[in-house]
């Protein structure tokens, strides 16, 4: 077939914000891109550090979300060679696997002609996932709070937040998988008013701007923080540390972890970093921003033969 070159680039994402537990997102500046041609059969290919060992050919999850996203509209897929780079880490709490399956259905849609929209990029990609929170800030780029069932995705843009993001990431990985299994099956009713009342706080602090309620929100999470803990032992320190020691406005887990974020004032990430990398040597400690954009197409680039 006849297919122009084109490049994918979707943004990486923190998910939760503390109390905003499977609805608040926040795209941040680390990315996933493809460069995609024709081919006689799908071959996927990265050099990325961060996504050694991946599959190469149908079993590649990018493919496999974006031929789900085909076969649900009545269509087929011509095979292509997809090279692959990212500098998103992988189950470190950074939206890594959220990135691949909004990667995989901007796929298919460039290959179907553009068919889908917004809603219905973060619909497909959400009831792959279970939750919008990561890939609907991979869709949109920036902040957004979103709600799903099996019968309905509502997510809402909440604008670029003008923060600057301090993120430690330990060296080790955490399984989604495994920092879900440590979670209650319910919480009693006083508890939940509790942690939803937090959580509506945090909401409106985001849209505000009110950071510094925003940060008091985040280090009062009752819907997963007293239960991760023991998988992220460093993460009542660091809240500590950020709190009493640092201008940032509060910490939460990235996600599922064990990356820890810290929302800080603009322009002084760097500042706050070398804070915090000083007190906690072990971690990679990284300043990023809120990305501005979520997918970004480019038609017609050039690839790299790959051998």
């Amino acid at each position: 077939m006849s297919l122009e070159p084109f490049q994918i680039t979707v943004p990486g994402s923190s998910a939760n914000l503390g109390p905003g537990f499977d609805s608040v997102g926040l795209a941040v500046n680390r990315y996933l891109t493809l460069e995609v041609r024709a081919s006689n059969e799908w071959l996927f290919h990265s050099n990325s550090v961060d996504l050694q060992g991946i599959e190469t050919g149908e079993d590649n999850l990018i493919y496999q979300v974006a031929a789900h996203v085909a076969s649900a509209r009545g269509e087929e897929l011509p095979p292509c060679h997809v090279e692959m780079t990212s500098d998103i880490p992988l189950a470190r709490g950074l939206g890594s696997s959220a990135a691949a399956i909004v990667a995989g259905i901007e796929l298919a849609n460039q290959l179907m002609g553009e068919p889908l929209s917004v809603e219905e990029k973060v619909r497909f990609a959400s009831l792959w996932e279970g939750h919008p929170d990561n890939v609907a800030a991979s869709v949109y780029g920036g902040l957004v709070i979103g709600t799903h069932t099996e019968s309905a995705t509502d997510v809402l843009y909440g604008g670029i937040p003008e923060i600057d993001l301090v993120l430690l990431v330990p060296s080790e990985e955490l399984k989604t998988k495994k920092a879900r299994g440590v979670l209650p099956e319910q919480l009693g009713y006083r508890e939940a008013v509790r942690a939803s009342s937090v959580a509506n706080v945090l909401v409106a602090s985001l849209l505000q701007g009110n950071w510094e309620k925003a940060g008091k929100m985040m280090n009062e999470d009752l819907f997963h923080h007293p239960y991760r803990r023991e998988l992220v032992p460093h993460l009542e320190e660091v809240i500590r540390v950020v709190q009493e020691e640092t201008t940032a406005y509060g910490a939460a887990l990235s996600g599922a972890g064990p990356t820890m974020l810290c929302l800080a004032p603009a322009k002084r990430g760097e500042e706050i970093q070398e804070k915090l990398q000083r007190h906690f040597p072990a971690f990679e400690v990284l300043v990023l921003r809120p990305a501005k954009e979520g997918i970004q197409v480019k038609k017609g680039v050039s690839q790299k033969q790959t051998n």
